[in-house]
């Protein structure tokens, strides 16, 4: 079979072998498996593994040797993945009227399924890890640092757009005296977060953050601007801009792309999450450019491949209990969702920034940067 030949030739260029015996290598139950990859690339690839063709027992180490040899730049998949691609060119994918889906489809799956899998306070960001030895820790780590870099103080005022459960606002309100405004555009995530954060100066909103108004001492976002589209990343820059006190700090925690593109990858945009996609470095200067003056920019992105192995071991262990309510099908959905993520961290073909600016023509800040 001619398919088969020229995926196992590829597969070969990055050391993994069909019915192998390494724990990266792919044990295929399914023939179609190859002509299914090269016609639909990594969509292909996904869905086929959700539908139990294939199996591989290190998955993370599978995409991690893929991206190494750049074997996704090779297969690019019919005339549906190029007309995708043209799609996230021609429309606004992130407009207003549209951005509930993610919160929809990925956000609002559960919070029994979050609880179990994240650490104790809820964070679905990238942990800090120099000098923690586990999640919790390593989480507590990233949360302080974030403080720190905005020289967060009492009373100050912080808007966080997008907000998870409020898991930096309510330890930024306990831990050093801060009000803080969050928005986000995920009902359960609102919701949970409402109770967590009761009793503390915290106002957590179901709002688009193009909405917001008011005046900061601080605006920042963690893990949001994946969501955000490079379409509005100029209206981005200019809403926290616009919510920034001239003398206030502007913060972003984000995941990030090596280049510049305009889309996610199929699968993830249509089982993950939706109309979303990583900025590059490029596309975020551009966006800030005569607007804020770049103070320090952080990149720690394998600390991602480490967050999401503890997010798969928290979630493998807890299936037997999820397993009723979600489903087989679902569990090989998010075992790929979590270990091919940390295989992108692991290739460095993924990265994880935390950027912080000021308003042009501002004394540089006194704060903790890396």
């Amino acid at each position: 079979m001619k398919a088969k030949k020229i995926v196992t030739e590829l597969l070969s260029e990055a050391g993994i072998s069909i019915n192998g015996k390494m724990p990266w290598d792919i044990q295929v139950h399914d023939n179609r498996l190859y002509r299914r990859i090269l016609s639909e690339a990594d969509l292909g690839l996904g869905e086929s593994y959700m539908d139990g063709w294939w199996d591989c027992e290190a998955l993370d180490e599978f995409i991690n040797r893929i991206f190494k040899a750049k074997l996704d730049k090779k297969v690019i998949g019919n005339w549906k993945a190029s007309l995708y691609v043209l799609n996230t060119k021609l429309f606004n994918r992130q407009k207003k009227s549209r951005a509930s889906q993610v919160g929809e489809q990925h956000y609002d799956l559960g919070n029994d399924l979050y609880r179990a899998m994240l650490d104790t306070r809820l964070n679905y960001t990238c942990a800090y890890w120099k000098n923690a030895k586990n999640l919790d820790k390593a989480q507590e780590a990233k949360l302080d640092m974030i403080c720190k870099k905005i020289n967060l103080k009492p009373e100050m005022t912080v808007l966080e757009l997008g907000c998870g459960w409020g898991s930096f606002a309510k330890y930024a309100a306990e831990k050093y005296g801060a009000e803080i405004v969050a928005v986000n555009i995920s009902k359960e995530q609102v919701q949970l977060g409402r109770e967590l954060c009761k009793g503390l100066p915290v106002e957590l909103r179901l709002q688009d953050y193009r909405e917001v108004d008011g005046k900061y001492d601080a605006v920042i976002s963690i893990g949001m601007l994946e969501h955000v589209g490079y379409k509005n990343y100029r209206t981005y820059m200019e809403v926290v801009n616009r919510c920034l006190k001239d003398d206030g700090l502007a913060f972003i925690h984000t995941i990030g792309r090596n280049i510049s593109t305009t889309y996610a990858a199929r699968w993830s945009d249509k089982y993950i999450f939706p109309n979303s996609m990583l900025p590059s470095i490029n596309q975020i200067a551009k966006a800030m450019e005569g607007l804020f003056v770049m103070e320090d920019w952080h990149n720690f992105g394998p600390d991602y491949d480490k967050t999401l192995t503890a997010w798969y071991q928290n979630f493998n262990n807890a299936w037997p209990k999820l397993k009723d309510k979600y489903g087989d099908r679902f569990y090989r959905m998010w075992r790929f969702y979590l270990l091919s993520s940390a295989g992108g961290f692991r290739s460095r073909s993924r990265q994880l920034w935390q950027i912080v600016m000021t308003k042009t023509g501002k004394e540089q800040p006194n704060c903790r940067i890396s």
